[in-house]
Protein backbone atom coordinates (compact mmCIF):
# COMPACT_ATOMS: atom_id res chain seq x y z
CA UNK A 1 0.00 0.00 0.00
CA UNK A 2 2.34 2.75 -1.28
CA UNK A 3 2.38 6.12 0.16
CA UNK A 4 0.14 8.38 -2.43
CA UNK A 5 -0.69 12.25 -2.53
CA UNK A 6 -4.51 12.82 -0.33
CA UNK A 7 -6.80 15.43 0.73
CA UNK A 8 -7.35 12.85 3.59
CA UNK A 9 -5.06 13.07 6.97
CA UNK A 10 -6.30 9.71 7.65
CA UNK A 11 -5.49 8.30 4.11
CA UNK A 12 -2.07 9.83 4.59
CA UNK A 13 -1.48 8.13 7.78
CA UNK A 14 -2.79 4.39 6.52
CA UNK A 15 -0.35 4.81 3.51
CA UNK A 16 2.57 5.42 5.63
CA UNK A 17 1.22 2.70 8.00
CA UNK A 18 1.18 0.41 5.12
CA UNK A 19 4.72 1.54 3.55
CA UNK A 20 5.78 0.45 7.15
CA UNK A 21 4.07 -2.98 6.78
CA UNK A 22 5.52 -3.44 3.52
CA UNK A 23 8.95 -2.77 4.62
CA UNK A 24 8.76 -5.21 7.81
CA UNK A 25 9.02 -2.31 10.57
CA UNK A 26 6.16 -3.18 11.60
CA UNK A 27 6.04 -7.27 11.03
CA UNK A 28 3.20 -9.98 10.75
CA UNK A 29 1.80 -10.89 14.36
CA UNK A 30 3.27 -7.57 15.77
CA UNK A 31 0.54 -5.33 17.63
CA UNK A 32 -0.05 -2.05 15.98
CA UNK A 33 0.32 1.28 18.20
CA UNK A 34 -2.97 1.71 20.06
CA UNK A 35 -5.95 4.41 18.76
CA UNK A 36 -4.68 6.89 21.95
CA UNK A 37 -1.23 6.38 22.26
CA UNK A 38 -0.77 7.16 17.62
CA UNK A 39 -3.00 10.04 18.02
CA UNK A 40 -0.47 11.44 20.56
CA UNK A 41 2.42 11.02 18.96
CA UNK A 42 1.00 12.16 15.49
CA UNK A 43 -1.47 14.78 16.90
CA UNK A 44 -4.05 14.04 15.11
CA UNK A 45 -7.30 13.01 16.48
CA UNK A 46 -8.16 9.25 18.19
CA UNK A 47 -11.41 9.37 15.05
CA UNK A 48 -8.60 9.77 11.92
CA UNK A 49 -6.34 7.29 13.76
CA UNK A 50 -9.70 4.71 14.04
CA UNK A 51 -10.17 5.91 10.11
CA UNK A 52 -6.68 4.98 9.37
CA UNK A 53 -6.69 2.01 10.88
CA UNK A 54 -10.04 0.65 9.09
CA UNK A 55 -8.41 1.55 6.16
CA UNK A 56 -5.46 -1.06 6.27
CA UNK A 57 -8.43 -3.45 7.52
CA UNK A 58 -9.85 -3.15 4.42
CA UNK A 59 -6.99 -3.66 2.87
CA UNK A 60 -6.28 -7.05 4.69
CA UNK A 61 -2.78 -5.41 6.01
CA UNK A 62 -4.27 -5.28 10.09
CA UNK A 63 -6.60 -7.11 11.84
CA UNK A 64 -8.73 -6.12 14.85
CA UNK A 65 -9.20 -8.55 17.74
CA UNK A 66 -11.25 -7.80 20.92
CA UNK A 67 -9.91 -5.97 23.82
CA UNK A 68 -6.71 -6.31 21.86
CA UNK A 69 -6.09 -4.03 19.85
CA UNK A 70 -5.06 -4.03 15.62
CA UNK A 71 -2.18 -6.74 14.61
CA UNK A 72 -0.52 -6.70 11.43
CA UNK A 73 -1.69 -9.34 9.61
CA UNK A 74 0.12 -12.58 9.23
CA UNK A 75 0.23 -13.63 4.84
CA UNK A 76 -2.65 -14.93 4.21
CA UNK A 77 -2.37 -18.86 3.22
CA UNK A 78 -2.25 -19.04 -0.34
CA UNK A 79 -4.48 -22.79 -0.82
CA UNK A 80 -5.72 -24.33 -3.85
CA UNK A 81 -8.41 -22.67 -5.68
CA UNK A 82 -11.63 -24.64 -6.45
CA UNK A 83 -11.96 -26.52 -9.67
CA UNK A 84 -13.97 -25.71 -13.10
CA UNK A 85 -16.40 -28.28 -13.87
CA UNK A 86 -16.64 -30.23 -17.23
CA UNK A 87 -18.24 -29.00 -19.96
CA UNK A 88 -21.44 -30.03 -20.59
CA UNK A 89 -22.82 -29.01 -23.59
CA UNK A 90 -26.64 -30.41 -23.53
CA UNK A 91 -29.62 -28.19 -22.17
CA UNK A 92 -31.33 -29.51 -18.63
CA UNK A 93 -34.20 -28.38 -17.19
CA UNK A 94 -33.05 -26.57 -14.07
CA UNK A 95 -34.80 -28.05 -10.78
CA UNK A 96 -33.38 -26.31 -7.50
CA UNK A 97 -36.87 -24.50 -6.05
CA UNK A 98 -36.93 -27.00 -3.04
CA UNK A 99 -33.68 -26.83 -2.31
CA UNK A 100 -33.70 -22.75 -2.46
CA UNK A 101 -36.97 -23.10 -0.16
CA UNK A 102 -35.10 -25.16 2.36
CA UNK A 103 -32.46 -23.01 2.59
CA UNK A 104 -34.43 -19.67 3.37
CA UNK A 105 -36.66 -21.24 5.75
CA UNK A 106 -33.65 -22.29 7.82
CA UNK A 107 -32.49 -18.04 6.72
CA UNK A 108 -35.99 -17.29 9.22
CA UNK A 109 -34.64 -18.51 12.19
CA UNK A 110 -33.09 -16.00 14.02
CA UNK A 111 -31.06 -18.47 16.17
CA UNK A 112 -29.07 -19.70 12.71
CA UNK A 113 -25.71 -18.40 12.00
CA UNK A 114 -26.55 -17.36 8.81
CA UNK A 115 -23.77 -19.02 6.14
CA UNK A 116 -25.90 -19.26 3.70
CA UNK A 117 -27.22 -15.63 3.24
CA UNK A 118 -25.75 -13.13 1.48
CA UNK A 119 -25.89 -10.41 2.99
CA UNK A 120 -24.20 -7.83 4.51
CA UNK A 121 -23.75 -6.83 8.33
CA UNK A 122 -26.49 -3.97 8.85
CA UNK A 123 -23.96 -2.25 10.65
CA UNK A 124 -21.98 -1.67 7.57
CA UNK A 125 -24.68 -0.40 5.34
CA UNK A 126 -26.24 2.91 5.20
CA UNK A 127 -29.81 1.58 6.12
CA UNK A 128 -30.29 4.80 8.89
CA UNK A 129 -28.61 6.78 6.78
CA UNK A 130 -31.80 6.07 3.78
CA UNK A 131 -34.33 5.42 6.86
CA UNK A 132 -33.85 9.26 7.96
CA UNK A 133 -34.37 10.26 3.98
CA UNK A 134 -37.15 8.48 3.63
CA UNK A 135 -38.83 9.93 6.64
CA UNK A 136 -38.08 13.48 6.06
CA UNK A 137 -39.53 12.68 2.08
CA UNK A 138 -42.53 11.55 4.14
CA UNK A 139 -43.22 14.74 5.90
CA UNK A 140 -42.20 17.01 3.08
CA UNK A 141 -44.26 15.51 0.50
CA UNK A 142 -48.36 14.85 1.78
CA UNK A 143 -49.40 13.57 -0.94
CA UNK A 144 -46.60 10.81 -1.35
CA UNK A 145 -48.38 7.21 -1.51
CA UNK A 146 -51.20 8.71 -3.62
CA UNK A 147 -50.36 7.56 -6.90
CA UNK A 148 -47.29 5.45 -8.18
CA UNK A 149 -44.84 5.89 -10.64
CA UNK A 150 -45.65 3.40 -13.70
CA UNK A 151 -42.78 2.19 -15.54
CA UNK A 152 -40.05 3.52 -16.74
CA UNK A 153 -40.68 4.53 -12.75
CA UNK A 154 -39.08 7.37 -10.89
CA UNK A 155 -37.66 10.20 -13.00
CA UNK A 156 -35.30 11.41 -10.38
CA UNK A 157 -34.21 7.68 -9.49
CA UNK A 158 -33.46 7.27 -13.11
CA UNK A 159 -31.85 10.23 -13.61
CA UNK A 160 -29.22 9.43 -10.73
CA UNK A 161 -28.78 6.19 -12.53
CA UNK A 162 -27.96 7.92 -15.70
CA UNK A 163 -25.81 10.28 -14.20
CA UNK A 164 -23.56 7.18 -12.47
CA UNK A 165 -23.97 5.30 -15.48
CA UNK A 166 -20.67 7.78 -16.81
CA UNK A 167 -18.23 6.48 -14.17
CA UNK A 168 -19.18 2.78 -15.14
CA UNK A 169 -17.79 3.41 -18.58
CA UNK A 170 -21.46 2.98 -20.21
CA UNK A 171 -22.84 6.83 -20.28
CA UNK A 172 -26.95 5.74 -20.82
CA UNK A 173 -29.89 8.58 -20.37
CA UNK A 174 -32.83 7.80 -17.70
CA UNK A 175 -35.01 6.75 -20.64
CA UNK A 176 -32.35 3.79 -20.80
CA UNK A 177 -33.57 2.54 -17.35
CA UNK A 178 -36.57 0.79 -16.14
CA UNK A 179 -37.09 0.23 -12.33
CA UNK A 180 -37.74 -2.79 -10.81
CA UNK A 181 -38.14 -4.48 -7.35
CA UNK A 182 -34.75 -5.78 -7.19
CA UNK A 183 -32.18 -7.05 -9.59
CA UNK A 184 -34.01 -10.60 -9.20
CA UNK A 185 -37.19 -9.08 -10.96
CA UNK A 186 -34.92 -7.44 -13.55
CA UNK A 187 -33.44 -11.04 -14.46
CA UNK A 188 -36.69 -12.21 -14.89
CA UNK A 189 -38.45 -9.72 -16.66
CA UNK A 190 -35.44 -9.78 -18.81
CA UNK A 191 -35.51 -13.40 -19.23
CA UNK A 192 -39.46 -13.25 -19.74
CA UNK A 193 -37.87 -10.21 -22.98
CA UNK A 194 -36.23 -12.65 -24.93
CA UNK A 195 -36.82 -15.94 -24.61
CA UNK A 196 -39.92 -18.19 -24.38
CA UNK A 197 -40.94 -21.79 -22.38
CA UNK A 198 -38.61 -24.66 -23.68
CA UNK A 199 -36.08 -22.27 -24.50
CA UNK A 200 -32.47 -22.96 -23.60
CA UNK A 201 -30.90 -20.03 -21.00
CA UNK A 202 -26.63 -20.14 -21.01
CA UNK A 203 -25.11 -19.50 -17.75
CA UNK A 204 -21.75 -19.62 -16.00
CA UNK A 205 -21.11 -22.75 -13.76
CA UNK A 206 -21.69 -22.33 -10.99
CA UNK A 207 -23.91 -19.84 -10.72
CA UNK A 208 -25.84 -18.25 -8.65
CA UNK A 209 -29.35 -20.05 -7.59
CA UNK A 210 -31.54 -17.31 -8.12
CA UNK A 211 -30.89 -17.00 -12.00
CA UNK A 212 -31.54 -20.70 -12.01
CA UNK A 213 -34.73 -20.89 -10.32
CA UNK A 214 -35.89 -17.65 -12.35
CA UNK A 215 -35.12 -20.32 -15.57
CA UNK A 216 -37.47 -22.68 -14.06
CA UNK A 217 -40.10 -20.62 -13.08
CA UNK A 218 -40.51 -19.58 -16.75
CA UNK A 219 -40.17 -23.34 -18.29
CA UNK A 220 -37.18 -22.45 -19.76
CA UNK A 221 -33.53 -25.19 -19.68
CA UNK A 222 -30.14 -24.42 -18.87
CA UNK A 223 -26.81 -25.11 -20.79
CA UNK A 224 -24.34 -24.63 -18.34
CA UNK A 225 -20.18 -23.50 -19.14
CA UNK A 226 -17.17 -23.94 -17.01
CA UNK A 227 -16.19 -20.84 -15.52
CA UNK A 228 -13.30 -19.99 -13.86
CA UNK A 229 -12.50 -18.85 -10.02
CA UNK A 230 -10.67 -15.51 -11.38
CA UNK A 231 -11.81 -14.55 -14.34
CA UNK A 232 -15.43 -16.30 -15.07
CA UNK A 233 -16.23 -17.85 -18.15
CA UNK A 234 -14.16 -20.45 -19.76
CA UNK A 235 -14.98 -18.52 -23.14
CA UNK A 236 -13.00 -21.39 -25.68
CA UNK A 237 -15.58 -23.51 -23.85
CA UNK A 238 -18.36 -21.10 -24.27
CA UNK A 239 -17.34 -20.84 -28.07
CA UNK A 240 -17.29 -24.48 -28.80
CA UNK A 241 -21.06 -24.77 -26.74
CA UNK A 242 -22.63 -22.08 -29.09
CA UNK A 243 -21.45 -23.71 -32.01
CA UNK A 244 -22.68 -27.11 -30.75
CA UNK A 245 -26.01 -26.12 -28.82
CA UNK A 246 -28.90 -24.26 -29.67
CA UNK A 247 -29.67 -21.38 -26.84
CA UNK A 248 -32.28 -18.06 -26.95
CA UNK A 249 -29.91 -16.16 -24.15
CA UNK A 250 -26.74 -16.04 -22.09
CA UNK A 251 -26.79 -14.95 -18.19
CA UNK A 252 -23.56 -14.02 -16.88
CA UNK A 253 -22.06 -12.17 -13.99
CA UNK A 254 -18.94 -10.75 -15.21
CA UNK A 255 -18.08 -8.38 -12.01
CA UNK A 256 -17.54 -10.12 -9.03
CA UNK A 257 -19.54 -13.42 -9.78
CA UNK A 258 -22.17 -15.58 -7.07
CA UNK A 259 -20.76 -17.63 -6.07
CA UNK A 260 -16.96 -17.58 -7.21
CA UNK A 261 -16.43 -13.68 -6.53
CA UNK A 262 -14.58 -14.01 -10.04
CA UNK A 263 -13.90 -10.70 -12.19
CA UNK A 264 -13.64 -10.80 -16.46
CA UNK A 265 -10.87 -8.70 -17.97
CA UNK A 266 -12.14 -6.18 -20.22
CA UNK A 267 -10.73 -8.53 -23.13
CA UNK A 268 -12.20 -11.37 -21.97
CA UNK A 269 -15.56 -9.08 -22.12
CA UNK A 270 -14.98 -8.34 -25.48
CA UNK A 271 -14.77 -11.61 -26.70
CA UNK A 272 -17.74 -12.68 -25.15
CA UNK A 273 -19.55 -9.77 -26.55
CA UNK A 274 -18.25 -10.54 -29.96
CA UNK A 275 -19.45 -14.32 -29.57
CA UNK A 276 -23.31 -13.04 -28.70
CA UNK A 277 -22.60 -11.10 -31.96
CA UNK A 278 -21.80 -13.96 -34.45
CA UNK A 279 -24.62 -16.11 -32.72
CA UNK A 280 -27.32 -13.11 -32.42
CA UNK A 281 -27.81 -13.57 -28.73
CA UNK A 282 -28.95 -10.85 -25.95
CA UNK A 283 -26.88 -10.79 -22.77
CA UNK A 284 -28.74 -10.62 -19.52
CA UNK A 285 -26.32 -9.39 -17.32
CA UNK A 286 -26.43 -9.15 -13.49
CA UNK A 287 -24.10 -6.34 -12.48
CA UNK A 288 -25.04 -6.12 -8.76
CA UNK A 289 -21.99 -6.76 -7.25
CA UNK A 290 -20.57 -4.03 -9.79
CA UNK A 291 -19.46 -1.76 -7.01
CA UNK A 292 -17.97 -4.31 -4.86
CA UNK A 293 -14.60 -4.96 -6.70
CA UNK A 294 -11.94 -5.39 -3.71
CA UNK A 295 -9.14 -3.07 -5.80
CA UNK A 296 -11.29 -0.03 -5.89
CA UNK A 297 -11.96 -0.26 -9.29
CA UNK A 298 -15.57 -0.29 -10.87
CA UNK A 299 -15.18 -2.49 -14.15
CA UNK A 300 -16.71 -1.92 -17.29
CA UNK A 301 -19.97 -3.57 -17.36
CA UNK A 302 -20.97 -5.65 -20.89
CA UNK A 303 -22.95 -3.16 -21.79
CA UNK A 304 -20.02 -0.19 -21.99
CA UNK A 305 -19.07 -3.13 -25.26
CA UNK A 306 -22.92 -2.43 -26.15
CA UNK A 307 -23.32 -1.45 -30.10
CA UNK A 308 -26.07 -2.50 -31.13
CA UNK A 309 -28.73 -2.96 -27.65
CA UNK A 310 -28.07 -6.44 -27.03
CA UNK A 311 -27.00 -6.66 -23.61
CA UNK A 312 -29.61 -5.69 -21.08
CA UNK A 313 -28.00 -4.73 -17.58
CA UNK A 314 -29.54 -5.26 -14.47
CA UNK A 315 -28.15 -3.61 -11.30
CA UNK A 316 -29.89 -2.80 -7.67
CA UNK A 317 -28.58 -1.13 -4.32
CA UNK A 318 -29.50 -4.88 -2.43
CA UNK A 319 -25.44 -5.23 -1.74
CA UNK A 320 -24.26 -1.90 -0.92
CA UNK A 321 -26.95 0.30 0.48
CA UNK A 322 -30.28 -1.49 2.06
CA UNK A 323 -31.79 -5.13 0.31
CA UNK A 324 -35.00 -4.45 2.33
CA UNK A 325 -35.59 -1.57 0.14
CA UNK A 326 -35.91 -3.61 -3.10
CA UNK A 327 -34.38 -1.42 -5.45
CA UNK A 328 -33.21 -2.12 -8.46
CA UNK A 329 -33.16 -1.42 -12.39
CA UNK A 330 -32.58 -2.74 -15.92
CA UNK A 331 -31.29 -0.80 -18.90
CA UNK A 332 -32.87 -3.36 -21.96
CA UNK A 333 -31.42 -1.71 -24.93
CA UNK A 334 -33.14 -3.19 -27.84
CA UNK A 335 -35.93 -4.71 -25.73
CA UNK A 336 -36.76 -1.60 -23.55
CA UNK A 337 -40.53 -1.37 -24.77
CA UNK A 338 -41.15 -5.11 -24.33
CA UNK A 339 -39.42 -4.45 -20.28
CA UNK A 340 -41.62 -1.59 -19.78
CA UNK A 341 -44.76 -3.57 -20.88
CA UNK A 342 -43.85 -6.46 -18.90
CA UNK A 343 -42.86 -4.60 -16.00
CA UNK A 344 -46.61 -3.05 -15.72
CA UNK A 345 -48.23 -6.82 -16.03
CA UNK A 346 -46.04 -8.41 -13.32
CA UNK A 347 -45.96 -6.01 -10.64
CA UNK A 348 -47.66 -2.56 -12.00
CA UNK A 349 -45.03 -0.66 -10.67
CA UNK A 350 -42.35 0.00 -7.54
CA UNK A 351 -42.65 1.53 -4.32
CA UNK A 352 -42.39 5.55 -4.63
CA UNK A 353 -40.77 6.14 -1.07
CA UNK A 354 -37.99 3.41 -1.29
CA UNK A 355 -36.91 4.70 -4.83
CA UNK A 356 -37.10 8.40 -3.74
CA UNK A 357 -34.53 7.90 -0.81
CA UNK A 358 -32.21 5.80 -3.15
CA UNK A 359 -32.04 8.28 -5.71
CA UNK A 360 -31.13 10.65 -3.05
CA UNK A 361 -28.53 8.84 -1.81
CA UNK A 362 -27.28 8.04 -5.18
CA UNK A 363 -26.88 11.35 -5.99
CA UNK A 364 -25.11 12.71 -3.01
CA UNK A 365 -20.92 12.12 -2.54
CA UNK A 366 -22.04 10.54 1.20
CA UNK A 367 -22.94 7.50 -1.31
CA UNK A 368 -19.28 7.13 -3.00
CA UNK A 369 -18.02 7.45 0.43
CA UNK A 370 -19.73 5.14 1.65
CA UNK A 371 -18.73 2.25 -1.47
CA UNK A 372 -14.89 3.20 -0.10
CA UNK A 373 -15.64 2.56 3.19
CA UNK A 374 -17.42 -0.95 2.22
CA UNK A 375 -15.14 -2.15 -0.01
CA UNK A 376 -12.40 -1.85 2.55
CA UNK A 377 -14.68 -3.89 4.61
CA UNK A 378 -15.75 -6.90 2.83
CA UNK A 379 -12.20 -7.27 1.19
CA UNK A 380 -11.14 -7.71 5.00
CA UNK A 381 -13.63 -10.00 6.13
CA UNK A 382 -13.42 -12.39 3.11
CA UNK A 383 -9.49 -12.40 3.71
CA UNK A 384 -10.58 -13.39 7.32
CA UNK A 385 -12.66 -15.85 6.62
CA UNK A 386 -10.36 -17.61 3.74
CA UNK A 387 -7.73 -17.50 6.36
CA UNK A 388 -10.24 -19.55 9.12
CA UNK A 389 -11.82 -22.40 6.50
CA UNK A 390 -7.96 -23.00 4.85
CA UNK A 391 -6.72 -23.42 8.90
CA UNK A 392 -9.69 -25.31 10.14
CA UNK A 393 -10.72 -27.47 6.92
CA UNK A 394 -9.76 -30.56 6.03
CA UNK A 395 -6.73 -30.89 3.76
CA UNK A 396 -7.72 -30.83 0.15
CA UNK A 397 -9.97 -28.21 0.65
CA UNK A 398 -9.74 -25.72 -1.90
CA UNK A 399 -11.09 -21.99 -0.90
CA UNK A 400 -12.00 -19.12 -4.08
CA UNK A 401 -9.93 -16.39 -3.79
CA UNK A 402 -12.48 -13.85 -4.58
CA UNK A 403 -12.08 -10.66 -6.53
CA UNK A 404 -15.14 -8.88 -5.32
CA UNK A 405 -18.18 -9.21 -3.50
CA UNK A 406 -18.54 -11.30 -0.14
CA UNK A 407 -18.73 -14.94 -0.46
CA UNK A 408 -16.31 -17.70 -1.01
CA UNK A 409 -17.17 -21.07 -2.81
CA UNK A 410 -15.50 -23.71 -1.15
CA UNK A 411 -14.46 -27.13 -2.79
CA UNK A 412 -14.60 -30.20 0.22
CA UNK A 413 -12.73 -33.29 -0.79
CA UNK A 414 -14.68 -35.44 -2.42
CA UNK A 415 -15.98 -37.89 0.21
CA UNK A 416 -17.37 -34.98 1.98
CA UNK A 417 -21.31 -34.42 0.83
CA UNK A 418 -22.69 -31.12 0.64
CA UNK A 419 -26.17 -31.85 1.11
CA UNK A 420 -25.03 -34.03 4.37
CA UNK A 421 -22.87 -30.91 5.71
CA UNK A 422 -25.92 -28.79 5.50
CA UNK A 423 -28.47 -31.05 7.03
CA UNK A 424 -26.16 -31.50 10.16
CA UNK A 425 -25.11 -28.14 10.43
CA UNK A 426 -28.60 -26.91 10.20
CA UNK A 427 -29.58 -29.41 13.40
CA UNK A 428 -26.99 -27.49 15.40
CA UNK A 429 -27.75 -23.96 14.14
CA UNK A 430 -25.96 -23.46 10.97
CA UNK A 431 -26.89 -22.53 7.55
CA UNK A 432 -24.70 -23.25 4.61
CA UNK A 433 -25.91 -22.69 0.79
CA UNK A 434 -25.21 -26.24 -0.40
CA UNK A 435 -22.91 -26.56 -3.75
CA UNK A 436 -26.03 -28.77 -5.84
CA UNK A 437 -28.46 -25.64 -6.01
CA UNK A 438 -25.68 -23.57 -7.72
CA UNK A 439 -26.27 -26.26 -10.74
CA UNK A 440 -29.54 -27.58 -13.19
CA UNK A 441 -27.43 -30.85 -12.70
CA UNK A 442 -27.70 -32.36 -9.22
CA UNK A 443 -24.84 -34.21 -9.11
CA UNK A 444 -22.59 -30.98 -9.80
CA UNK A 445 -20.91 -29.29 -7.02
CA UNK A 446 -21.66 -32.32 -4.71
CA UNK A 447 -18.71 -31.44 -2.25
CA UNK A 448 -19.02 -27.83 -2.60
CA UNK A 449 -20.64 -25.00 -0.31
CA UNK A 450 -21.08 -21.49 -0.17
CA UNK A 451 -20.33 -19.24 2.85
CA UNK A 452 -21.02 -15.44 3.07
CA UNK A 453 -18.19 -13.40 4.52
CA UNK A 454 -21.08 -10.57 5.11
CA UNK A 455 -20.56 -10.18 9.03
CA UNK A 456 -17.55 -9.71 11.07
CA UNK A 457 -15.81 -12.96 11.94
CA UNK A 458 -16.81 -12.74 15.65
CA UNK A 459 -16.53 -15.74 18.02
CA UNK A 460 -20.02 -16.98 17.42
CA UNK A 461 -19.13 -17.14 13.55
CA UNK A 462 -15.44 -18.66 14.08
CA UNK A 463 -17.52 -21.43 16.34
CA UNK A 464 -19.62 -22.08 13.87
CA UNK A 465 -16.42 -22.52 10.88
CA UNK A 466 -15.62 -25.01 13.63
CA UNK A 467 -18.19 -27.16 13.97
CA UNK A 468 -18.45 -27.44 9.66
CA UNK A 469 -14.47 -28.17 10.12
CA UNK A 470 -15.55 -30.89 12.79
CA UNK A 471 -18.67 -32.28 10.11
CA UNK A 472 -16.67 -32.73 7.53
CA UNK A 473 -13.59 -34.38 9.29
CA UNK A 474 -16.50 -36.36 10.48
CA UNK A 475 -17.75 -37.33 7.16
CA UNK A 476 -14.47 -38.39 6.12
CA UNK A 477 -13.50 -40.89 8.83
CA UNK A 478 -17.14 -42.32 8.42
CA UNK A 479 -18.23 -41.78 4.78
CA UNK A 480 -20.76 -39.83 3.24
CA UNK A 481 -23.79 -42.53 3.57
CA UNK A 482 -22.82 -43.05 7.61
CA UNK A 483 -22.61 -39.56 8.27
CA UNK A 484 -26.56 -38.87 6.18
CA UNK A 485 -28.01 -41.85 8.03
CA UNK A 486 -27.27 -40.06 11.19
CA UNK A 487 -28.43 -36.64 10.54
Amino acid sequence: MPAAASDFLYEQLAAELGDAIARGALRPGERMPSVRRLAEDRDVSVATVVQAYGVLEGAGLVEARPKSGFFVRRKAAEGATPRPPRKAMTATRPAVSDGVGRLIAALRDPGVVPLAAAYLDPATLRVAALNRIAAALAREVSTLGARDDAPPGLPTLRRALARRSVAWGSPLTEDDFVTTIGATEAITLGLRAVARPGDAILVESPTYFGILQAIEGLGMKVVEVPAHPRTGFDLDALAATLRATPVRAIVCMPTAANPLGSVMPDDARARLYDLAVRHDLPIIEDDVYGDLCFDGTRPRPLKAFDRDGRVLLCGSVSKTLAPGYRVGWIAAGRWQDAVERLKFSQSLACPTLPCMAVAEMLASGGYDRHLRRLRHAVAGQVATYRDAVLARFPEGTRVSAPRGGFVLWVELPPAVDALTLQERALARGVAIAPGPIFSARQQRFASCVRLSCGAPLTPRVAGALDLLAHLAHDQLARGPRAARASA
